[in-house]
């Protein structure tokens, strides 16, 4: 049984996309952090808590949910809606069905907020991802980030992003 246990090399075109697919993974979200640092003073993850509730039925989400979409463990997501509810921006409380969750719930403070940076964020986004772009190469980004998405969820149920992609 020679070679069963051999690796599945990746073809020099194959090297090529990881390596670029690679190096997005690393530079974009600085990039995106940083614009949002400077611009509004919060991080990208932050950002990623505010927006997912403020897209929310009530602005308002399970931690639980809420960590698996932003893909955060619960400990950091739990410091970070710390230092969020101290600034006003969330609030966090037991849910009202079942008081065995905790529910986090953007304010009308913290929804100002995600207004004021959502303009830079998206011009943020267009400049380095869309403006690059022809509407046919937008259309397999999507369709590529959809397939990898489900490769990396693996048959997951209950996430946002997984809900939103089958919106569009």
């Amino acid at each position: 049984m020679e070679g069963r246990n051999e690796p599945r090399w990746l073809s020099p075109d194959e090297h090529d996309a990881w390596i670029s697919l690679s190096w997005l993974m690393v530079r974009l979200p600085g990039e995106i952090d940083t614009q949002l640092q400077r611009d509004s003073g919060i991080s990208f993850f932050e950002y990623l808590v505010l927006a997912a509730l403020s897209m929310s039925p009530g602005r308002r989400l399970r931690m639980s949910e809420l960590a698996q979409h932003v893909n955060g463990s619960g400990s950091r997501l739990s410091n970070v809606a710390k230092r969020l509810e101290q600034r006003g921006w969330i609030t966090r409380a037991p849910s009202a069905e079942n008081g065995r969750y905790v529910e986090a719930t953007l304010t009308d403070v913290g929804m100002a907020l995600v207004e004021r940076a959502a303009p830079g964020h998206v011009e943020t986004v267009r400049r380095y991802v869309f403006d690059a772009l022809s509407p046919d190469q937008v259309t397999a980004l999507r369709d590529i980030g959809r397939q990898i998405a489900d490769q990396v969820d693996d048959g997951r149920t209950g996430s946002l992003l997984r809900r939103a992609m089958r919106r569009s």
